[in-house]
């Protein structure tokens, strides 16, 4: 038995089920060690500060990953063509934040769907924005 979701399954105005991921420093350390990413704003909240933020901040790199996991927990055995993010605000470091996504087109020759991604920050702001092309297996 499959729990694959299949292109046949999905309408138009659909919405992936939200997620929270862990972005604790200790998740975030370990992200940043894998990616050789490892710059002090992202894993020291006192270094964050000094350089103007209001404590370590999730990378952007880490914030496309967690949307690309968030696609591939709702749709298994999916392909990610592409993913477009704009940062318009810090997500913090050992806060709650708050990802979303919903189908906004769906291409039946080419069995691909358009995402709207949101990520909120636990204070509301929103803190990425964007898109993803999504193609499913015949």
């Amino acid at each position: 038995m499959s729990n694959s979701l299949s292109f046949e399954d999905i309408d138009l105005g659909d919405e992936l089920a939200v997620v929270h991921p862990d972005v604790s420093m200790t998740n975030v350390k370990k992200f940043c060690d894998a990616a050789k990413h490892s710059f002090e704003r992202f894993i020291d909240h006192d270094a964050a500060r000094a350089e103007g933020f209001p404590g370590a901040i999730v990378p952007g790199i880490m914030s496309q990953g967690l949307l690309a996991s968030m696609i591939h927990r709702w749709a298994p055995g999916c392909t990610i063509k592409s993913i477009d993010t704009v940062f318009r605000g810090s997500l913090l470091v050992d806060s709650q934040i708050t990802m979303t996504g919903a189908v906004t087109d769906t291409n039946e020759s080419e069995r691909r769907i358009e995402l709207d991604l949101t990520i909120v920050a636990e204070d509301g702001r929103t803190g990425v924005i964007g898109t993803a092309t999504v193609e499913f297996p015949v």
